[in-house]
């Protein structure tokens, strides 16, 4: 594989609330723009964050100034921030936005993740359709969870699926003060009305003792139909994140085969399915190259190639010095680890590992395919104050 080319998206403004620019995403729609998305906000975790759109229409080389497609809904009197939104385009100009928002009325002034108890704020799922490519949109309308849900995590766009319906890929949560063990897990829902309704969950990835999780699950399609997953795995007694896991599903994301250890480290992308049957898999390697990585697989269920890894960001000791991350992780220990990396001192909890993530000043790939056979990812980088959207073009 070979970048072939490379730039800023968005630039984070310092000391503003849209300082701190994460969770991008680019969607190749039918007319030949590409709609970007990304969370802004005065930090990481923060009551004002939003998201914002941007538009390409020369394949990602040049971005129009951003703007903000929604307001920062009301949901039953609580007031609340859009964290994450994700972008499918069910048919030509017909796009579906599926978005997290959080509630920040409940608990006031509250991080996102509970430290002591590993829970977090209330959130909720909303989606909305846009008939013009993204130019209006039609209201929010909420996902009702099941009880057993908690609050509810989307970390992957909505996805057409071989035989017409479409799958929501949700990860459980606890309550903000609940103290009970969290088990965690992933669910699909699938819908056969383009979204309108959708039915009951069905396990994506689960481990029944509750030590490990499938974090940020990244998923696709591929051109034959079976449906991958990516899971960031999490060995929640050890302390340890574990190499990257994948399922696979061949009926549609109703069924799934045991999770397949990668031996790639850390936090995947949502991959880039190419035509041919390929598939390109950005990831995030944050303790042992410290840098934002890409391979190729021939197919699906293929290993993916380290004679073709491309590097697509390195963090180098200036901005660990810039965020502060240089002295904590030689102090804390940190060390590569055949499984996974050890992410903190071994009595370290789990909520305290889960609030150090608002340390990171880089991370979070995403892939599309390009018409053309080529593949644009989008991450954020830069530092504790300020974080830009960065592109990247790569031909397989």
């Amino acid at each position: 594989m070979q970048i072939t080319d490379s730039g800023i998206l968005s630039h984070g403004q310092p000391a503003t609330s849209r300082a701190v620019l994460t969770f991008p995403t680019v969607t190749a729609l039918a007319d030949g723009s590409l709609l970007a998305t990304c969370r802004t906000g005065s930090s990481k975790d923060s009551d004002d964050e939003t998201i914002e759109f941007s538009r390409s229409v020369d394949g990602g080389r040049a971005w129009s100034q951003p703007w903000k497609p929604f307001e920062n809904p009301i949901l039953d009197g609580a007031r609340g921030s859009l964290r994450v939104c994700y972008l499918t385009e069910l048919s030509p100009g017909h796009l579906l936005a599926a978005a997290m928002w959080i509630d920040r009325a409940t608990y006031p002034g509250k991080a996102l993740f509970n430290e002591e108890t590993e829970g977090c704020l209330p959130m909720s799922i909303l989606l909305a359709d846009s008939h013009d490519s993204g130019a209006s949109w039609s209201p929010w309308r909420v996902i009702a969870m099941p009880a057993d849900i908690g609050p509810p995590s989307l970390t992957n766009p909505i996805l057409k699926l071989g035989d017409g319906s479409l799958a929501m890929s949700i990860e459980t949560n606890k309550q903000y003060y609940d103290t009970s063990p969290w088990m965690q897990k992933v669910v699909f829902f699938h819908s056969n009305d383009q979204g309108q309704t959708w039915g009951e969950p069905v396990v994506a990835g689960e481990d029944p003792s509750g030590r490990l999780f499938n974090w940020d699950l990244r998923c696709d399609v591929a051109p034959d139909g079976r449906v991958a997953t990516f899971a960031w795995t999490y060995d929640s007694l050890a302390a340890r994140y574990l190499n990257i896991h994948r399922r696979l599903s061949l009926d549609h994301g109703h069924t799934w085969r045991d999770a397949e250890n990668l031996d790639i480290a850390d936090q995947a992308a949502r991959p880039a399915m190419l035509a041919d049957g390929r598939v390109l898999l950005a990831f995030v390697d944050r303790f042992g190259s410290r840098a934002i990585r890409a391979r190729l697989a021939a197919r699906i269920d293929a290993p993916f190639d380290p004679a073709s890894e491309v590097i697509l960001y390195r963090h180098d000791d200036m901005h660990d010095d810039a965020a502060g991350l240089t002295k904590r992780t030689v102090e804390a220990g940190l060390e590569p680890a055949r499984w996974g990396v050890a992410s903190s001192h071994e009595d370290d909890s789990t909520g305290e590992l889960l609030g150090e993530m608002s340390l990171w000043t880089f991370g979070l790939p995403y892939a599309e395919t390009l018409p053309a056979g080529e593949v644009l990812v989008v991450y954020y980088a830069g530092t504790e104050e300020v974080m830009d959207i960065h592109w990247a073009r790569i031909v397989p």
